[in-house]
């Protein structure tokens, strides 16, 4: 029986990142995934041209009806624009009493703004404490918990109540990437030769849904970081075979089944 996982998180229609990435990724792991789609964006590798919210009463709706019918093992959670969105979708995850991978989704790879400065202080004091698992990546952790060391900023980001933090380091320099898992018992870190590309489009909401799809399938923590690490590094170094686009193009999520 397959592994299954729910991504809630807005649409990308270049297909990049946002609910098309977090599908693809549960796919290329072998997890079966459902989607509850909080917004709709106008979205291309280029740029975000438009935002359109779905209602707080529709998302929750649709969180409600895949509960309700589907064993779901792992939860995905992307972006949510606005504080009401924020409480509407903690609400509804109240029963839920699996992992919850939460990727503080803020600004598109564009450049582009995804979240609201209101929704900041929402999305740390009512849905942190929900999640298994942050990844943020380090502008989006300054943004939350100010400048410092990144041992800092994930003692800062656990102090909400998130079970552990994956401090992501694509945006530092050198030649070697390298990601902190930070928990109250430790820090491991994961790191791999920086690939030269600017085909990182949907790479944040890639390696959070593989996470997701890892725990969803029984992993540790450790490893479903560990394999999601890997095959995103995989998904980056094959993306120049894509051809998609004109700016930042995907991650090849399926590199390991065709090219």
């Amino acid at each position: 029986m397959a592994a299954r996982a729910l991504t809630i998180a807005g649409s990308d229609s270049g297909g990049g990142a946002g609910i098309q990435a977090d599908l693809k990724a549960f796919s290329a792991m072998g997890v079966y995934g459902a989607s509850v789609v909080t917004a709709v964006t106008a979205q291309n590798t280029k740029a975000v041209t438009a935002i359109h919210p779905i209602p707080d009463d529709i998302v929750a709706a649709q969180i409600k009806a895949v509960l309700d019918d589907i064993q779901i093992d792992a939860i995905k959670v992307g972006m949510l624009g606005t504080p009401s969105l924020i409480a509407a979708v903690s609400e509804a995850l109240a029963g839920y009493a699996g992992p919850v991978v939460i990727d503080p989704v803020m600004v598109a790879k564009s450049g582009d703004t995804l979240l609201a400065d209101s929704a900041i202080d929402a999305l740390k004091s009512v849905l942190f404490a929900r999640a298994t698992l942050l990844t943020p990546n380090l502008p989006e952790a300054a943004k939350l918990v100010g400048e410092g060391s990144t041992q800092a900023q994930a003692k800062a980001l656990l102090d909400f109540g998130a079970g552990a933090v994956l401090m992501k380091g694509g945006h530092a320099d050198g030649e070697t990437c390298t990601d902190h898992l930070v928990s109250r018992t430790g820090t491991q870190d994961f790191s791999a030769p920086r690939v030269n590309t600017r085909n990182t489009h949907g790479t944040g909401c890639s390696y959070s849904s593989a996470i997701a799809a890892g725990l969803a399938q029984g992993m540790t923590l450790n490893d479903a970081v560990a394999q999601a690490h890997a095959w995103l590094h995989l998904a980056i170094l094959h993306a120049d075979e894509l051809y998609v686009g004109q700016g930042h193009g995907p991650v090849h999520h399926f590199h390991a089944l065709w090219t």
